[in-house]
């Protein structure tokens, strides 16, 4: 688990229950992260949250753990949903509440794009405790799956609020605020705190408590940044010199595009790098596959579009490179681990 380190504070002391400190033992969590010291005896005390911190923060972990806690003492089934604008982010925060629920018997669907309706309605039907998804698949299983409803739903999260409440899945959220009862507990963690975000916090929030646990745009006291201001034209042979710079390190490479995730990795793979893409014109089998190589070392750069930054998560990464300058810094500067900006 990433994120800073609470002094003073154990898990213990936040009123987790003997079950759930176990699960915190077992994942090699021995000290809550920042935002999770502040969220979760709010979140215990059952009131709406609205969470501002960034990737890598330990956030997951600040709503799962509340969630499951509250899941033990009125277990039922469709207990939570928790909304996420990525495939991959989505498998992740499922991942976690397996871990973490492992030996309370939680049992967890993901919903997501890319993979076969049929089998998650299969596991819908397994009348699952946590729903965990991407908006629009949630809808179509909402509007398509018989038997499948969250009218009993007592817990909503919405994880990276700020992507989600973009164009791209505003009608989503619509519909689903409509399909769920709105006497519920509701938690929102953002990286910022945008004027849509505050929209959704004044129509489905009821007096939450707010909490920051990073400071704007700030970033951890190891990490180098450097920017080249370099001709558009020689772009691809700066990239291959910094990659062979650091050949041997892992490596990420934002762009602006699929096409170009696919040109540059079919580029890099020419001169010899182990090089992947990952982008959203690829199958969720490809895309999975893709992240599961770079994760085993069997490919030590990936390369995905600026989309997916919030939705990797890699426990060590020695430098990121913005190939593209990110179209909105604010929703970007803090994805990275190293960044190195060529325009």
């Amino acid at each position: 688990m990433e994120g800073d380190r609470e002094e003073g504070k154990s898990f213990k002391d936040l009123g987790l229950c003997e079950q759930l400190l176990e699960a915190c033992d077992r994942m090699n969590w021995k000290y809550p992260s920042k935002i999770q010291a502040e969220a979760i005896p709010h979140a215990l005390e059952g009131k709406d949250l609205i969470g501002l911190a960034l990737t890598g923060s330990g956030k997951t972990g600040a709503f799962a753990l509340p969630i499951l806690q509250s899941l033990l003492d009125s277990p039922q089934p469709f207990f939570a949903c928790v909304l996420s604008p990525t495939r991959e982010l989505a498998i992740q925060i499922a991942e976690q509440f397996e871990a973490l629920g492992a030996g309370i018997g939680v049992k967890c669907a993901v919903l997501v794009g890319g993979v076969d309706m049929v089998q998650q309605s299969i596991n819908l039907a397994k009348r699952p405790h946590i729903i965990v998804g991407t908006p629009g698949r949630l809808v179509d299983h909402l509007s398509n799956t018989k038997g499948f409803s969250l009218r009993t739903l007592k817990y909503l999260v919405l994880d990276e609020a700020d992507r989600l409440l973009n164009e791209e899945f505003e009608k989503s959220i619509d519909e689903i605020l409509k399909f769920i009862p709105r006497e519920r507990r509701t938690y929102l963690f953002s990286a910022t705190m945008t004027s849509k975000v505050k929209k959704l916090q004044r129509a489905c929030l009821r007096n939450p408590v707010k909490i920051e646990a990073a400071s704007k745009y700030s970033t951890v006291d190891t990490l180098k940044q450097q920017y080249c201001f370099i001709p558009a034209k020689y772009k691809e042979c700066y990239l291959v010199y910094i990659l062979n710079e650091m050949s041997g390190c892992t490596s990420m490479v934002f762009t602006r595009t699929c096409d170009a995730t696919r040109f540059l990795a079919l580029m890099l793979r020419h001169l010899g790098h182990r090089a992947i893409p990952i982008s959203g014109k690829m199958s969720q089998s490809k895309r999975l596959g893709a992240l599961n190589q770079f994760k085993a070392g069997e490919c030590n750069i990936l390369i995905g579009t600026d989309v997916a930054s919030r939705g990797l998560d890699i426990a060590s990464v020695d430098m990121v490179i913005n190939y593209d300058i990110p179209t909105n810094v604010k929703l970007r500067s803090w994805f990275c681990v190293a960044v190195l900006s060529i325009t």
